[in-house]
This record gives C-alpha cells, sequence and structure tokens, in this order.
C-alpha cells in the first residue's frame, strides 16, 4: 500500500514539472515568433513635465497583438502581470510597473484609449480595463491593458482618446469576434462597440 501511494504522488509530481516544462517551452516559443514584431520599445524620456491626467494605480493585465484580445505578447516582460501606476503627460502615457520594466506610450503613437470586459486573456466586469491602442516603432499596433484600482477614473482617460480629438468616428476602430463570449466588449463611454498567464 505504501509503495502504491509513492508512486502515485511520484507521478503526480513529474505531471506537474512536465506540465510546467510545457507552459515554458510555450512561452518561449511565442516569444521568439513575435519578437520581430514587438522589438524594442520607446525610452522613457528624461524629462516628462506635469501630468495632464492625474495618476491612477492598479494592475497591468497584459499587452496583445492588436487586434485580438487574445494574442498575448510574451516579448521581454510585457507578458507579466504587475501592479503600477499609469500617468498621462502632453508627451505620451507612462506605465510604471512594480518590478518590471515601465513601458512608456509616445502621445503620437496612441491610436486609441477605450474600456474593455477583458484583455490578454482574463475577462473581468463590463469595461472593468483600461485598454490603449498604440503603435510600436516597428509599425505593429498593441492593446496594453490596465485596470485601475479606482474605475471611476476611466472616464477623464477615455476624454484623452485620439480619434475624439481629431473627429474620427469612435467605430473606427476594427471589432475582434474573438472577444470573451463571441462578443465585442462595449464601450460606454463612446456608445460604440471596439474590439478588444505567465505570472
Amino acid at each position: 500500500m505504501d509503495l502504491e501511494r509513492t508512486l502515485w504522488v511520484v507521478g503526480c509530481v513529474l505531471f506537474w514539472i512536465a506540465a510546467l516544462a510545457l507552459m515554458y517551452w510555450g512561452w518561449r516559443g511565442r516569444a521568439k515568433r513575435q519578437a520581430d514584431r514587438v522589438g524594442a520599445l520607446p525610452p522613457v524620456p528624461a524629462t516628462l513635465g506635469a501630468p495632464t491626467v492625474p495618476p491612477v494605480t492598479g494592475l497591468y493585465v497584459g499587452s496583445t497583438l492588436a487586434p485580438s484580445w487574445q494574442d498575448r505578447i510574451a516579448v521581454g516582460d510585457l507578458g507579466y502581470r504587475a501592479a503600477g501606476e499609469l500617468t498621462r503627460f502632453a508627451s505620451g502615457i507612462l506605465l510604471d510597473r512594480d518590478g518590471a520594466s515601465p513601458i512608456w506610450i509616445p502621445d503620437e503613437s496612441i491610436r486609441a484609449i477605450r474600456t474593455e470586459r477583458g484583455l490578454a486573456g482574463k475577462v473581468m466586469t463590463k469595461d472593468g480595463v483600461l485598454v490603449i491602442r498604440w503603435e510600436l516603432p516597428t509599425g505593429t499596433e498593441i492593446d496594453t491593458g490596465f485596470r485601475a484600482d479606482d474605475k471611476s477614473a476611466y472616464p477623464g482617460w477615455v476624454e484623452g482618446d485620439p480619434r475624439r480629438r481629431s473627429g474620427q468616428p469612435d467605430d473606427s476602430a476594427v471589432p475582434d469576434d474573438t472577444a470573451p463570449d463571441n462578443t465585442v466588449p462595449s464601450n460606454t463611454e463612446t456608445g460604440t462597440q471596439q474590439n478588444g498567464d505567465k505570472q
């Protein structure tokens, strides 16, 4: 009986190790496939000036290759969820993450700012995530998601959507049929529908 129990425990441990190994190699493979499309991120400027939107704390939930809400980026530490602080400046948006490198989004790279119910495979409540679509130096557009501790701050961020400033219709984003529950997450602030773990 003791031998059977020992073998059962050993089998469970081996299965667990194999599962972790498969997840690790899968994550590395994804990072290699995405490396050329993602490239190097923009550096944080030495001088940022005064914030134009007050900083908000919360959780960086990840970034995906647009327009998919599930094609999570694994390059570098972009795939690591982390607590952080999001601040808007005249020259761009700074996402300062705990235990990970900061993400700088230049103002001229921002394509849209909206709320969604999920991103990077993480589904939350309706309009639970602030999503910033922006263009990398490589020309690839990605969606970066941030779940604020205080969601009442979202309207102030959505007001900075460059489509509003340019008078471009809010429905310009291409909907993503792979959105949670096969529905396109809604943006209550714009009144339109938009598209949208490694710990």
